[in-house]
């Protein structure tokens, strides 16, 4: 048997966190990981492996579109074995790094998965070793989504995790779900030469974030795709010698369609289920999750948990926060976790960002807001790169102008929408925002032209008329 002060199961960007915190706090920290590297989904098979793929995919489409620059390429001769091994370079040096940083602090790194049997033991399934522990930190993660009728046994229907892996390139692709992760890996696979079908069960792509700036993506992947259906769900789904037979039920779909290899990305389920939580009387709910207090408790008193487990969003920047509460609360500090805002990101061509309220959310829940919209086409910086679909719209409380979301479709969205991030915590008002100076001619005086916008002061463009 093996004892130690805090546990932490898990080694993703939660788990990692909230081992190196408690260790720099002076605790004795093990941490349990049942894959052979650490960093969990997003380092070794999220993330960051779709990130470098994805910027691959952003090379080539510049090279495609760059005519208007007066410059021509040549068509790029893609070598598939190059592009994965810049991938799994980049993952290994960032597993190296954490591996590394864990054995700076000395925290004990053991292998295997990780069972509770009773409320301050775990064993190691197919083992005999028991940790014993005075505190806990669950950080177990999420896996994807598999539909039970799908036959995933045949390699040409993917999850995400399978099509990370790049085994080929099909020549017709079809996605299962309109959401981040499909769209994402949609973009790589374009790129790569792929013909892209999505299918989508909501009426719009993205379906959390708001439709309009969702728009400016969709005018452009729908005039490259093959095909996208809204509205519309996969009824079947079987092998066959030509490919994947998908039968689908919706307006403007066909009854059915054989493609070369299908992405099936409907989402992630927690593994609260997964790691005998009941042994130690700690709460699940039919779905997998744990509840957890503002200090990342369980029901358990020295129990706790981060990460995807604990609820939506599933984001690795959330997970990191959590961590640092439940291992700061475990060493006695006075933490919580009370982020006004958590960003959500789609690195796709345009990229999708929001933070805050979006609009649908305050329509439903009877707030009074004023808008403000600034259309990329009016921004000299976003004309400049040729890239002038994008769009940023601010939501500002009506009574008193502070700031309540924002939402941002274009080139580098997810690194802009930091500001309005920051601005919600702040407290911000649109004239806080406005009378920011910022540097132009950026992309990021867009945040400052919303409020304007928003507030009538806007010289860049016509001010919207006032309401009598």
């Amino acid at each position: 048997m093996t004892h130690t002060q805090v546990l932490v199961i898990g080694s993703g960007p939660g788990g990692y966190t909230a081992a190196f915190r408690a260790a720099d706090l002076g605790k004795e920290v093990t941490l349990i990981e049942r894959h052979d590297n650490l960093g969990g989904v997003c380092l070794n098979v999220g993330c960051i492996p779709s990130k470098a793929l994805l910027h691959t995919a952003e090379v080539i489409n510049e090279a495609k579109t760059a005519e208007h620059l007066g410059v021509h390429f040549e068509a790029p001769s893609i070598d598939i074995d190059g592009v994965r091994k810049n991938k799994t370079d980049i993952v290994t040096k960032l597993t190296g790094g954490i591996k590394a940083l864990a054995k700076a602090r000395k925290v004990n790194v053991i292998a295997g998965y990780a069972q509770f049997i009773s409320t301050n033991q775990v064993s190691i399934e197919g083992g005999d070793e028991v940790i014993e522990f005075e505190d806990c930190i669950i950080a177990a993660g999420s896996q994807v989504t598999k539909i039970p009728s799908f036959p995933f046994e045949d390699d040409r229907v993917m999850d995400s995790t399978d099509a990370l892996e790049l085994s080929d390139i099909p020549k017709r692709l079809l996605v299962v779900g309109g959401g981040i992760i499909g769209l994402e890996m949609a973009t790589v696979y374009e790129a790569l030469g792929s013909e892209i079908t999505i299918v989508e069960l909501a009426e719009q792509l993205i379906p959390s974030a708001d439709k309009d700036i969702v728009s400016p993506l969709f005018k452009r992947i729908k005039k490259s795709y093959e095909n996208i259906y809204l509205n519309t769900k996969v009824t079947k789904m079987e092998a066959s010698k030509k490919g994947i037979k998908v039968d689908f039920e919706g307006k403007g779909a066909p009854e059915t369609d054989t493609f070369d290899k299908v992405l099936v990305s409907v989402g992630r389920s927690p593994n609260g289920a997964l790691i005998g939580a009941d042994k130690a009387g700690i709460l699940v709910d039919e779905r997998g999750f744990i509840t957890t207090d503002r200090q990342m408790k369980t029901n358990v008193e020295h129990i706790y948990a981060v990460g995807d487990v604990v609820g939506q969003p599933m984001l690795a920047h959330k997970a990191v926060h959590e961590a640092k509460v439940a291992a700061e609360v475990i060493c006695g500090h006075k933490s919580g976790f009370d982020a006004l805002t958590i960003p959500s990101v789609a690195y796709t061509d345009p990229e999708v960002a929001w933070t805050g309220k979006t609009e649908k959310e305050l329509k439903a829940e009877g707030i009074s807001y004023k808008k403000g919209v600034f259309p990329w086409a009016a921004s000299g910086r976003s004309l400049s790169i040729g890239r002038s679909e994008g769009v940023t719209k601010g939501l500002f409380d009506s009574t008193n102008g502070k700031i309540l979301g924002m939402g941002i479709c274009g080139t580098n969205a997810g690194e802009l929408i930091a500001e309005a991030t920051l601005a919600i915590e702040m407290g911000c008002d649109m004239s806080d925002i406005a009378l920011t100076v910022h540097a132009h001619p950026t992309l990021s005086e867009t945040t400052a032209f919303a409020a304007e916008m928003a507030e009538g002061t806007i010289t860049d463009l016509m001010p919207p008329r006032k309401r009598k």
